[in-house]
């Protein structure tokens, strides 16, 4: 039995080989069990990709630029800053749209953000980047090419749309693939679900036009970045990027806390994302006790989870404490029947924004516009 296990995990197509050359087998028991699914679900990944490659299902092109931002994990690698870099540093020589399927959202189909949304009508990255940048249109659908074609007909100055998560999405040929990997969990350390957090094989990683290694630590050493690239040196990616977290000044969520929060010396983050563990360890340098509360990523709150807050708060004893979440976060605790549970407590969103390390920044500047200009997608807005 060991045996064939053994086989099964050298089998690279499967995408379940480690970066290494030897092929460990310390998997927990639990992890063992679920190897056949494993096995069928990169199977059905694999067959999918071939289709794709071999032109057996198109992918389809359009007259403006796409640039996609994605992933081949499941979520936790930091995508929506990276959107909204890119926003940053687009919006004025261009018309940007951002489109998204709007995750765990309660609607439907094409919606496009507007003022007076919640996290349920189009999903909380979509609302945290329209409200970011209110001078671009920001829309969700669940199929990416019916929302390319709603956004250039209600919007046709649009002249570059970026792509949230469409790294999967293959019926739309991006332009410009960007795929990211955490630092801390490298894709090449991963396995395919559900035995590990691969959405697909490892050797996918080869569509990508670029790489970037996100959250990466402030002090970042030649010899981490040369780890990497060793690393790397197998998989066929053109251009590789090192970014990192900058947490800007902490915003008050409810117009009763304070906006100066002072230096608690007890924080208690309670947070809905995939990964909180660079915030934690940024957290941690700021405080003598933290407490953490983690929910499933993009958890829709509750009355009872606030009230259950509450209480963790009153309980725990500090001459100073307040409570932080993320960004994400407060997109949905943002609506009236959930602020008015947390109503008198000090309570703190920290916006983030990617830097990149080194001389990455202008590097990946040049591979942007080196793209859109070979296109001759270079114009500047239209005036309103």
């Amino acid at each position: 039995m060991i045996f064939v296990l053994r086989i099964l995990l050298k089998t690279r197509w499967l995408g379940l080989q480690t970066a290494d050359k030897t092929v460990s087998l310390n998997m927990s028991p639990f992890r063992l069990l679920l190897l056949p699914f494993c096995l069928a679900y990169g199977f059905i990944v694999w067959i999918r990709n071939k289709l794709f490659d071999w032109g057996l299902i198109r992918s389809v092109s359009y007259p403006v630029p796409l640039i996609s931002v994605g992933n081949i994990s499941t979520g936790g690698t930091g995508k929506t800053p990276h959107v909204e870099y890119l926003v940053e540093h687009l919006q004025k020589d261009f018309r940007v749209a951002v489109l998204s399927r709007g995750y765990k959202r309660k609607t439907r189909g094409f919606v496009l953000a507007r003022p007076d949304n919640l996290a349920i009508d189009i999903g909380d990255e979509p609302l945290q980047i329209s409200r970011k940048f209110p001078d671009i249109i920001v829309a969700v659908h669940e199929r990416r090419r019916k929302g390319i074609r709603q956004i250039l007909k209600l919007h046709p100055e649009v002249n570059l749309i970026i792509l949230d998560d469409g790294f999967q999405h293959r019926f739309v040929k991006p332009g410009l693939n960007l795929v990211l990997t955490e630092y801390y969990k490298p894709f090449f350390k991963n396995f395919l679900l559900p035995c590990g957090s691969l959405r697909e094989h490892k050797k996918s990683i080869n569509r990508a036009h670029a790489l970037i290694v996100t959250k990466t630590p402030q002090v970042y050493s030649p010899l981490d970045r040369g780890y990497f690239m060793k690393k790397l040196e197998k998989f066929k990616t053109e251009k590789v990027f090192f970014s990192r977290i900058h947490y800007e000044d902490w915003e008050p969520l409810t117009p009763d806390t304070p906006k100066e929060c002072g230096s608690a010396k007890t924080i208690l983050l309670y947070s809905g994302i995939a990964n909180t563990s660079a915030l934690e360890e940024y957290l941690k340098r700021n405080c003598e006790e933290l407490i953490v509360k983690r929910f499933p990523d993009h958890h829709q709150f509750t009355v009872r989870d606030l009230q259950e807050l509450r209480k963790t708060f009153n309980d725990t004893f500090s001459r100073s404490k307040a409570i932080v979440v993320t960004e994400k976060d407060a997109m949905r605790l943002n609506c009236a029947g959930l602020l008015k549970e947390l109503k008198g407590l000090p309570i703190y969103y920290i916006p983030i924004k990617v830097r990149f390390q080194n001389h990455d920044q202008e590097e990946f500047a040049k591979l942007v516009r080196a793209y859109l200009s070979a296109h001759q997608f270079f114009s500047t807005p239209p005036k309103k």
